[in-house]
């Protein structure tokens, strides 16, 4: 039975992913009120402001949802595996659950 999967992320990876996909919403949000706000300033050099943090807010809404369907194929890919070991190997698949079943039970009797 196969026990390691590469391709699964570790909790810490996923942490960073889930904070750099927070920091991308915050900023846009930011960008888009920065935006609102020198909405009325006509100056040249406010003009070119605006324009390079409208690309950039573009190119990070872009990246953003580039990320996250990244980690939605990678969690597919994973239960695609999981769901492909439990057919290869069925009657192993219910021992462990039994197992982990009867120790949760175990457990929680305890208390």
């Amino acid at each position: 039975m196969e026990t390691h999967f590469p391709e699964m992320e570790t909790s810490q990876s996923r942490l960073a992913r889930e904070r750099l996909l927070e920091d991308m919403r915050t900023l846009a949000r930011d960008a888009e009120s920065l935006l609102r706000a020198t909405a009325d300033d006509v100056s040249e050099k406010a003009r070119e402001a605006r324009a390079r943090v409208t690309a950039a807010l573009e190119q990070a809404k872009a990246t953003y949802e580039e990320i996250q369907a990244q980690g939605v194929e990678k969690a597919m890919a994973a239960a695609r595996k999981a769901d492909d070991t439990i057919r290869a190997h069925p009657y192993e698949s219910i021992g462990v659950a039994l197992g982990v079943g009867v120790l949760i039970g175990v457990l929680l009797r305890r208390r």
